[in-house]
Order: structure tokens, then C-alpha cells, then sequence
């Protein structure tokens, strides 16, 4: 058995599919690069990474951190996956750019080709009928069915074109999240909803006989797993090679993100019956009892080699903080150390070019780095960070040619996923410390057990660990709409050019046997 939720990190909007014996997942990964991440299966309960669809999207100032520019809470959203005549499709908008982007490829590690489609769809979700007709199932209270010409480059001239569902209740969240299916010759979408009936998450499902008939249907799952009313909802659905049905939805899980939530359906006279409740532990058959699979999150120690294209690939586990500027980091310069350069002044963590994350894990995660800050400059901050609005880091820093260890935050004013901390202001400095040298040894350690989502730093002082600072508290913000990373970083603010060196990084996942108590 496996326990349910059944990653405890941020893969929120997902979408699943199988392909012969093989599951695979897109989540949405907004401002992160590379982007558009897809994860590999055999029992839809283990999963690794399979690829990225793209390193970079557009290229644009907003994506790079320049000019005081960014797309937190931006870039790409809701991928739908598509499996299709021996060809994979990833169709998703960015909301930075308010553009359609569709990428095609023969197998899932690419390589993938880009190109436009003409509008912009929320939420859409790609169908391939089996009269070779396309179509788009997008939008948001009002969900709408778009055809699409052959070449999947717009909307086809003289195609079918029709509103299918309509929020008619009242609503916090109306219809959206759409993932459309045809299923024993009939069409079924479903869609994420919060009405003000249930005050959470829900999923709901509509059918219809034909394309031009009328979709009916409304709620088919309602459950919260006993956690903070955080209701269940969103995703995709898939069959196994036996013929048993799963839904892929996501939770709400504090600071830590929106995690994958596996639930069982069935089909009863075309009707589909989900689980009463979310299971606590699920176990799927596996395809390949055999096989073993990467780490979603890993340590590292930046030992890599240029490949044929004359370029570096980090390990999939690794994600930038918007786009990264590839002439200011390396891991060949030295081996065995991440190096980051700055050419920008940033106000904050928030605008660090170059920040190098993986995603925070549950029950609780720590994080380890020695940093070598001896070519720092004047004003620079290099450290090991939880990056979220609601940010927590330790760096060292240099101040009138001397070097301290300090401890900041950045508070929000009240605990609500509203308002926004994306802008030029400081944090709060807890703690701050001389240091004798320039090299130093964090630690960075979370606690995501019952959404206390609290983050503590410490420094290595001989063989002991001592605490700065104080106990953090991240909250889950709608200005990065996203779960906190644990992330490398340096930034300056006074005058560009200094370097950190980072090695020897370790990461953990801490599980307690009873996870109803603090780790």
C-alpha cells in the first residue's frame, strides 16, 4: 500500500494518460525552468521524472527577472497531455504572455516542437474525436467547445463552436479545470468547482450522447480526507491495462503546494461513481514490478559533464526561479561547485537571477550546502532559502569588508492565500552574527505536518548546528501560486559582480511514523 496523498510536494493541475504499460503526468510549473514537467509511472502511485517539454518558453524581460519585471503566479498552467497516432501533445496557456502554446513530439524525452495556436483557452483540455476532428473544451463559469482546423493552428474556420456547461449556482470558484473524454462512444467533461453550497474544492462531471447534444450532469466527488476542508479536485483520468479507472486530483496542503491525490472510479450504466472518500492508502498493480525509480528530490554534488550539444543538464530534480541567465552560473568552472555571478541589482530574494530549486517535500524536508562566499562583494547576499512569498533564508553577506551570517523573512500580514509580497521592499532581518571566514556550512529545514509549514536555519559551528533566527512561518500566497522550494541563491545589492560557490548538497526527507505529529 502506499500512503495517499501520494506525493507530498507542489504538482498541482494534473493530467494523466497511458500509454501501453506506461502512466505519465503534467503539472503546471508557471514561472519555473525548465518548464511543463512530465512524470513517468508504472503503478500511478510512484513516479519519477520523465522530461521537461521546454528549457525556456518565450524568453521574455518578465521571464528573465529583468527590468523589475516577473510572472510569479504566471507562465504556463493546466497542460493537457495527449497521446495521439503515435504522437505526444502538451497544449497549455501562459498568462504572462496570454498566448497558446502546443508542443508536439514522437516520444515523451523529446525532442518537442513548438508552435502557436491562435486565441487564448483557460483550462483547455485537447480531444481528438474519431472522425479526425479536434477540439478545445476551455474556459472558466461558461465552458465552451472549440474545433480546431487539422494543422491544430486555431480555431477551424466554419467548426463547431458552442457553449457545453454553465455555472448557474451560485459560485467562489465557477466551472473550470477541464479534462474532456469520450468513453464507450460517449463525451464526458470534468471540472474543479467551489460553490458557496460547499465552501471547497469539488469535482464535477457532465455527459452528453453526442457533440451537439446538451451536457448534463453536476457534482461527483466531495471529500476533504479529514484536512482542514480542503476539498479534492481537478485532474484527469485514466484506465489501467486491466480496465480499472483513477482519478488524479489534487489537494491544498498549506505552504507546501497542491498535492496528488489518487482516487478509484468505476462506471455504473455510463455513469462515472467515484470512491466515497479519498482512500488513506492505495494500491495500484504495477506493470513493471521490477522497475526503480529516480528521486523526485535529490542531493547533488555538481560533478557534471558538457554533453555533445556543448551544454551542461543538470539533474531533472533541479528547477530555475524563472528564467537563468546562462553566462552567470556553471557547474564546469569548478567541479564539484555551483557557481553563481551577479550582473543585476535585486532588492530581495524575490528578483535573485539564477536561484536553483527543488521543491519542498512532506511530512518535513531539510536541505544542506557549504558556501564558499569568498568573492562576494559589498551588499551580496548567497545562501540557502524556502522560497514562497512568504519567504525564509539564511546568507552570508558582507558588509564594510566583513563577513556575517543573518536570518530573514518576509512576514505577511494575515494568514489568507490573498496579497501581495512581489515587490522591491526588504525582508526582515531576525538574526545576525560575525563569522571568521568565508566559508560556511546551512541548513534549512521545514515542517509541513498539519499545514504548520515552519521553517527554521541553521549553521554548522565545529561538529554542532546552531539555530539563527527565529521559527518562520510560510504561508501559501496567491502571488506565486505556488508550494515553497528550497533554493541556492546569491543576489546583490549594491554594486554586481560578486560570486558563490555552492557544494556538497544534501537533501532529506524526514517521514514520522505517525504523520498526525510533528517531525
Amino acid at each position: 500500500m502506499h500512503a495517499n496523498p501520494i506525493i507530498w510536494a507542489d504538482y498541482p493541475d494534473l493530467d494523466v494518460i497511458r500509454v501501453e504499460d506506461t502512466y505519465y503526468m503534467v503539472s503546471t510549473t508557471m514561472h519555473m525552468m525548465p518548464g511543463c514537467v512530465i512524470l513517468r509511472s508504472f503503478d500511478l502511485t510512484h513516479w519519477e521524472v520523465a522530461t521537461h517539454v521546454y528549457d525556456r518558453l518565450d524568453d521574455t524581460p518578465a521571464q528573465r527577472l529583468e527590468q523589475g519585471r516577473q510572472i510569479y503566479s504566471k507562465g504556463m498552467w493546466a497542460a493537457s497531455l495527449r497521446y495521439h497516432k503515435h504522437k505526444f501533445y502538451v497544449i497549455f496557456v501562459a498568462n504572462d504572455t496570454h498566448k497558446t502554446y502546443l508542443y508536439t513530439s514522437d516520444t515523451i524525452s523529446g525532442p518537442w516542437t513548438k508552435q502557436y495556436v491562435e486565441g487564448f483557452y483557460h483550462d483547455c483540455s485537447l480531444f481528438f474525436d474519431e472522425d479526425d476532428r479536434i477540439y478545445l473544451v476551455h474556459g472558466n463559469a461558461e465552458i465552451h467547445l472549440t474545433e480546431l482546423s487539422s494543422d491544430l493552428s486555431g480555431p477551424k474556420p466554419g467548426g463547431a463552436q458552442r457553449m457545453i456547461v454553465k455555472d448557474k449556482e451560485p459560485y467562489f470558484l465557477g466551472y473550470e479545470g477541464a479534462h474532456f473524454y469520450k468513453i464507450n462512444g460517449k463525451y464526458y467533461v470534468f471540472l474543479i468547482h467551489i460553490s458557496k453550497a460547499s465552501g471547497r474544492r469539488t469535482q464535477a462531471c457532465y455527459m452528453a450522447d453526442s457533440l451537439e447534444d446538451a451536457f448534463v450532469g453536476g457534482e461527483v466527488f466531495n471529500d476533504d480526507m479529514g484536512y482542514f476542508n480542503s476539498g479534492v479536485a481537478q485532474g484527469g483520468i485514466v484506465d489501467t491495462p486491466d480496465g480499472d479507472w483513477y482519478a488524479m486530483l489534487f489537494q491544498d496542503h498549506g505552504a507546501v503546494g497542491r498535492v496528488p491525490v489518487l482516487v478509484p472510479l468505476h462506471f455504473e450504466n455510463d455513469i462515472p461513481v467515484f470512491a466515497r472518500e479519498a482512500p488513506k492508502e492505495i494500491a495500484v498493480p504495477s506493470t513493471r514490478p521490477d522497475h526503480v525509480y529516480k528521486l523526485l528530490v535529490d542531493s547533488d554534488d555538481f560533478h557534471y559533464e558538457v554533453n555533445e550539444e556543448g551544454k551542461v543538464q543538470l539533474k531533472d530534480v533541479w528547477q530555475w526561479n524563472h528564467t537563468p541567465n546562462d553566462a552567470l552560473w556553471s557547474v564546469t568552472d569548478q567541479p564539484g561547485v555551483y557557481r553563481i555571478q551577479t550582473a543585476h541589482i535585486s532588492p530581495n530574494l524575490t528578483f535573485a537571477v539564477n536561484t536553483l530549486t527543488q521543491r519542498a517535500m512532506g511530512p518535513a524536508c531539510e536541505a544542506m550546502v557549504t558556501l564558499d562566499g569568498s568573492r562576494l562583494k559589498e551588499g551580496d547576499y548567497a545562501g540557502l532559502c524556502f522560497l514562497i512569498g512568504t519567504y525564509g533564508l539564511i546568507a552570508l553577506t558582507k558588509n564594510e569588508g566583513r563577513f556575517y551570517l543573518v536570518m530573514l523573512a518576509r512576514e505577511s500580514e494575515d494568514s489568507s492565500i490573498f496579497g501581495n509580497l512581489i515587490d522591491a521592499e526588504p525582508a526582515t532581518e531576525h538574526a545576525r552574527i560575525p563569522v571568521s571566514g568565508s566559508v560556511v556550512t546551512l541548513k534549512a529545514f521545514g515542517n509541513f505536518v498539519d499545514n504548520q509549514d515552519e521553517c527554521t536555519f541553521s549553521y554548522l559551528e565545529g561538529a554542532e548546528w546552531r539555530q539563527l533566527g527565529i521559527s518562520h512561518k510560510m504561508i501559501y500566497k496567491l502571488d506565486h501560486f505556488m508550494g515553497c522550494r528550497i533554493g541556492l541563491f546569491l543576489y546583490s545589492t549594491r554594486v554586481t559582480g560578486g560570486i558563490a560557490d555552492f557544494s556538497n548538497f544534501k537533501y532529506d526527507v524526514i517521514v514520522s511514523e505517525d504523520e498526525n505529529k510533528p517531525v
